[in-house]
């Protein structure tokens, strides 16, 4: 029963953890926000690398917006709903019109390939 017990814990917290690996620095999940508003973006366990050369461990981010997450190793859209970040940013300015928005954080490789749920994040916001 313990090392039952210790296994779980071991996942539980390994899926706490692959959570982890992305966040938003700003805004946070449920807040109120007026246009034009500051996005900032935070990696874990990778490095910020522009995109076009390949490298193991690194990538950029990219935000989607209102849209269904990427499947890992998918290339990730560019258009309105999918800001590429692709020189390695860290932060951005969104203007989004008032409502409900979904967004995610979602990191890919040099090739716009997403790295899956491990390194995404979701958030909702409102904007007034």
């Amino acid at each position: 029963m313990k090392h039952l017990s210790l296994m779980l814990s071991a996942l539980l917290f390994g899926g706490v953890a692959a959570a982890q690996n992305v966040d938003f620095a700003t805004p946070r999940d449920g807040d109120t926000l007026t246009s034009p508003f500051k996005v900032g973006f935070v990696v874990r366990r990778m490095e910020v690398a522009p995109a076009g050369e390949i490298k193991p461990g690194t990538g950029h981010h990219h935000i989607l917006i209102n849209t269904p997450p990427i499947a890992e190793n998918n290339v990730i859209p560019a258009d309105d709903q999918h800001k590429h970040f692709g020189k390695g940013q860290t932060e951005t300015e969104l203007s989004l019109p008032p409502g409900e928005h979904t967004l995610s954080l979602q990191f890919a490789d040099g090739a716009h390939r997403s790295y899956g749920e491990a390194y995404r994040k979701t958030i909702r916001v409102t904007v007034k």
